[in-house]
């Protein structure tokens, strides 16, 4: 979902005394390869001659030098690959070792010659001699407004153990779907409805997702919407969940985990976005009367033509057309979701929104994020090794510009580092 800036590391480990995947060896080319970018992200390299045609059309020079700048300036300069695990002969994750800290990075090579590089990327940093002063200190430093919490997880409330504007409710973008797993959950636990239960696919949604190139009314199970929501935040899926379960239902929901009524279905959002009118009579209403609105406009929401590019990078309305909730709120609904029965904790778990080595150090992690144009929140659900539970949650907006998603995912990863090392 994101490039995330994760951890900084230094270590002089030769590339060729890497290891390796078991039963999977890396091509000489590859460990070259590897080594040669460490040069790539310090200086730029000969970016024409180590990446192929497909990726300079993808990612141009200039928005790799800004994402190798964004990590020089975090963690110093590049110094050495630390560690390589070849996944196929011609593609790796490695640890890239900076000055102050580690960057995680997944490269692929084209298998034919000359096996110029056609994937690159940054999936998590991490910082050396890291505390929880520091993370808050970094916290604090970031432009806008932002938050987080880590909570200690038991029988009782979450406890704290660290935050930064813990209580203080702020826009979440797509993480408000834990509030729609949670409403799911607690419909099958009494019996009025059951994951294997089989709906019609309703309305479509702009993206992300894929489910809005599905036809029409196609047949899926409740279980299979709740893990397009969670795993990749498939709105067209959410919004056909919150449909089956019912606005009163979700608005009473989100409301019991500390969150903002009533809770749009990502159409809704989308269409009062993208009409100045309606964004203004939004933001003037009180909750009954925002709920009025959308029942007088439903069937020209369900009509209205979506069209992204009215975000054009931009933050739109993320002071009112959103969904808002605390840290504190956050780490309560992950903490009952944790104790859910299955597959509630299976669905939290298909993409753990971190890199493998970060998901590596925890039996068990759980993970829902969201992001749009001047916001982004970021959720985990934990079990350490030695079995003892916690909540990570963060989260940063701002309404002049764009917040960076390298920048945050890598706090967020620093948080989690801290508590696979408790």
């Amino acid at each position: 979902m994101i490039a995330r800036l994760v951890a900084l590391l230094l270590a002089l480990l030769p590339i060729a005394a890497a290891a390796q995947a078991p039963g999977v060896t890396a091509d000489p080319i590859l460990l070259r390869r590897a080594d040669a970018l460490v040069g790539i992200l310090a200086t730029g390299g000969d970016y024409d001659r180590y990446f192929a045609e497909s990726f300079r059309t993808k990612v141009p020079r200039e928005q790799l030098a800004t994402l190798a700048g964004q990590l020089r300036a975090a963690l110093g300069a590049p110094q050495t690959v630390e560690s390589l695990k070849a996944t196929t002969a011609w593609s790796a994750d490695l640890v890239i070792g900076y000055e102050r800290g580690t960057a995680a990075v997944t490269l692929a090579l084209d298998p034919a010659a000359p096996h110029l590089a056609t994937g690159l990327l940054v999936t998590g940093t991490g910082m050396r001699d890291d505390t929880l002063d520091k993370v808050t200190a970094a916290f604090r430093a970031l432009p806008g407004a932002s938050g987080f919490g880590l909570y200690a997880l038991g029988e009782a409330a979450p406890t704290p153990i660290a935050g930064y504007r813990a209580d203080a409710a702020a826009p979440i973008g797509s993480a408000f779907k834990l509030w729609v797993l949670d409403e799911t959950a607690r419909q099958v636990a009494a019996g009025t409805r059951h994951w294997a239960e089989v709906v019609p696919l309703g309305t479509r949604s702009l993206p992300s997702g894929v489910l809005q190139g599905w036809p029409a009314g196609t047949p899926v199970t409740l279980q299979t919407l709740a893990t397009m929501m969670v795993s990749i935040s498939d709105n067209t899926a959410t919004d056909t969940l919150m449909a089956v379960l019912g606005r009163a239902a979700i608005d009473a929901r989100a409301v019991a985990n500390g969150g903002s009524a009533p809770v749009l279905t990502t159409r809704e959002a989308f269409a009062v976005k993208s009409d100045p009118a309606l964004t203004t009579a939004w933001t003037a209403a009180t909750p009954p009367a925002r709920r009025a609105l959308l029942e007088s406009r439903k069937a020209e929401i369900a009509a209205a033509p979506l069209d992204a590019s009215v975000f054009g990078g931009k933050p739109v309305a993320i002071d009112s057309v959103e969904w808002f909730a605390s840290p504190l709120a956050m780490a309560g609904v992950l903490d009952r979701l944790r104790k859910a029965d299955n597959p509630v904790r299976a669905i939290l778990g298909v993409n753990a929104g971190v890199d493998s080595a970060t998901a590596g150090r925890f039996r068990y992690i759980g993970y829902k994020g969201g992001s749009e144009p001047g916001v982004i929140a970021l959720n985990f659900v934990v079990q350490a090794r030695d079995g003892r539970w916690y909540a990570a949650t963060g989260n940063w907006h701002r309404a002049d510009d764009q917040v960076s998603e390298l920048r945050f995912s890598g706090l967020m990863t620093r948080l989690l580092a801290l508590v696979a090392a408790r």
